[in-house]
């Protein structure tokens, strides 16, 4: 199992809670974007405006503001952005996005 479903679930409430709040996009995660909407203007930093959890398989999956000059919306997984340490969650986030990391590098390829 890659997530314990109680935990991704107690911290999905939270963060639904906590919605709209600001998030880092990785340079992967900007590279990535910038591909896709082929533009140069993916900002590092976005607000979440929507959560979803997509299952063991899936986990926390996250909706992004990309402002009004990027013309595909962005559903990215939540281990694919960083947060400020003064969000009331980050520490929780932070523990789960390590804890699924982990899990996945153990699957069977």
């Amino acid at each position: 199992m890659i997530d314990n479903p109680i935990t991704a679930m107690d911290l999905l409430d939270k963060l639904i809670e906590a919605l709209p709040f600001p998030a880092r996009l990785t340079p992967e995660l900007q590279a990535s974007l910038r591909e896709q909407n082929h533009s140069g203007s993916i900002p590092t930093s976005r607000q979440v405006i929507l959560l979803h959890y997509m299952g063991n398989e899936g986990g926390i999956l996250c909706k992004l503001d990309l402002g009004p000059d990027v013309e595909k919306t962005a559903f990215v997984s939540i281990t694919h952005l960083r947060f400020d340490a003064r969000l009331p969650s980050a520490r929780e986030i932070t523990a789960y996005q390590k804890r699924r990391v982990k899990n996945l590098q153990r699957q069977p390829r």
